[in-house]
C-alpha cells in the first residue's frame, strides 16, 4: 500500500507561497524595527558629535553574521551583502541626522 499524495502540486505550491509571503511580512516588520534603533543611534551620534560610522563595529558585525549565516546554511556571501546595504542606509540616515543637528542653533 503506497500513501497517496495529499494536496495537488498547485496546492503545494499555493502553500509554500502563502509561508513565503508570511515571511516577506515579517521581515518587513523586523527591518522596521531595526530602522527605529538605528534612528535611535543615529540622533546620539548626533548630538554627540560622534562619527556616523563606526567600522570596528562593522566589521565585528559582518564576522558574526557569515557564522550565524553558516550555521543557519545561508550563503555568508549573500548575509554579508545584506548587511552591507542595510549599513549603507543607516550611515546615509546618521549622516544626515548629524547634519540637521549643526543646523541647530
Amino acid at each position: 500500500m503506497t500513501d497517496a499524495p495529499t494536496e495537488t502540486p498547485e496546492a503545494t505550491l499555493q502553500r509554500l507561497r502563502a509561508s513565503i509571503d508570511n515571511i516577506d511580512a515579517a521581515l518587513v516588520y523586523l527591518l522596521a524595527e531595526r530602522f527605529r534603533a538605528t534612528q535611535q543611534v543615529g540622533e546620539l551620534k548626533a548630538r554627540y558629535a560622534m562619527p556616523a560610522s563606526d567600522p570596528g563595529r562593522e566589521e565585528q558585525q559582518v564576522a558574526r553574521l557569515r557564522a550565524l549565516a553558516e550555521a543557519a546554511h545561508l550563503d555568508p556571501e549573500f548575509a554579508e551583502k545584506w548587511f552591507n546595504f542595510v549599513v549603507a542606509e543607516v550611515i546615509r540616515h546618521h549622516v544626515a541626522a548629524g547634519a540637521e543637528e549643526n543646523e541647530r542653533p
